[in-house]
């Protein structure tokens, strides 16, 4: 049986509290909301936190306000399931809603929340065991050794990006929050993430994330696809997000196209957006956008499946996603 490492765990009161907690705890604190990916790390050793800190019974956290007009904004302690249900998000945000009913079960969508998600660590068929299974092989860069084992010859770890919700809320063009004990900073969600398995994001560890802000979605139709082995569960080996503003003759004016679980960070394939543009959407069209936007999926030997087929299915699905936007 694998068990959680020895930790204190903190329970502040507001989010002010929880913000100076981290800061004084230092670089030996992460913070925990519904713990369903951050608890399993630690029983493999790859998170090994001295001091928790609990966010996830934070009311402040646990809004959703405003309007599709106007636009939501979403607090990161909002569970998934909760997410994936709200009528708002299922008619104007379909692809959110669609992105979060696909993760994992629905106990741990009960438990898991939005920002976790987005938070998501970096995944990797070499990272993701057990510490003794690691500890046969050799470590790899991301905790404790210094090669990369899906390209020993790499400077850099190639861990893969594999939150569902992450390439959809680009694809929205979301904005975040971060809050920490010497400030609040907002940013645009594309900014968050940065191409490095190691450190994918650019928050500091003592930031929290408090919400996400969505844009109107009038005009907006938008949607998700999701490759993995199993019809549940699992992470995804491709995630491809679509959003659309068309006008009432159909005409594209605006598009975002991004795949999540082929890269460090989810990729934003804008040069293949950008051929929707000032077009009308047919089978000629999605062919041609799906092969430019295919051009920056580069899948390596570090999720489930081949590397061919993984390869070989992208311009697939991206074909798949756009049909079902062409079809409403």
């Amino acid at each position: 049986m694998l068990r959680l490492p020895p930790f204190r765990y903190l329970a502040p009161s507001s989010l002010d509290e929880a913000a100076r907690m981290l800061a004084s705890e230092g670089p030996d604190a992460m913070p925990v909301a519904g713990g369903t990916d951050l608890y399993p790390n630690m029983k493999r050793r790859q998170f090994t936190p001295g001091v928790l800190v609990g966010i996830g019974h934070l009311s402040e956290l646990a809004h959703i306000e405003g309007s599709p007009e106007s636009g939501l904004r979403i607090g990161a302690g909002v569970s998934l399931t909760t997410i994936a249900e709200h009528p708002q998000i299922r008619a104007s945000y379909p692809a959110l809603a669609l992105a979060a009913v696909s993760i994992s079960t629905p106990q741990l969508r009960n438990m898991g929340t939005i920002g976790g998600n987005v938070l998501l660590d970096t995944r990797c068929n070499y990272y993701n065991q057990t510490e003794f299974w690691r500890h046969s092989i050799g470590y790899c860069m991301k905790r404790d050794g210094d090669i990369c084992l899906v390209a020993p010859g790499s400077p850099r770890c190639w861990a893969i990006a594999s939150a569902d919700t992450a390439p959809v809320l680009l694809s929205l063009d979301a904005r975040v929050t971060l809050v920490s004990a010497h400030g609040t900073r907002q940013l645009p969600i594309r900014d968050l993430y940065r191409d490095d398995g190691m450190r994918p994001y650019t928050r500091e560890p003592d930031e929290l994330l408090t919400e996400i802000a969505l844009p109107s979605a009038q005009g907006w139709q938008s949607t998700y696809l999701k490759l993995r082995r199993r019809g549940s569960f699992d992470f995804p080996l491709l995630g491809v997000a679509v959003a659309l503003l068309r006008d009432e003759e159909g005409t594209i004016l605006d598009a975002r196209l991004a795949l999540g679980a082929v890269a460090s960070h989810p990729v934003e394939a804008d040069d293949a957006a950008a051929l929707l543009r000032n077009q009308r959407l047919d089978a000629e069209l999605i062919e041609q956008v799906a092969q430019v936007a295919t051009k920056r999926a580069r899948p390596l030997d570090n999720a489930d499946l081949t590397i061919n087929y993984r390869k070989q299915v992208t311009p697939i699905y991206i074909k798949r996603a756009l049909t079902q936007l062409l079809t409403i």
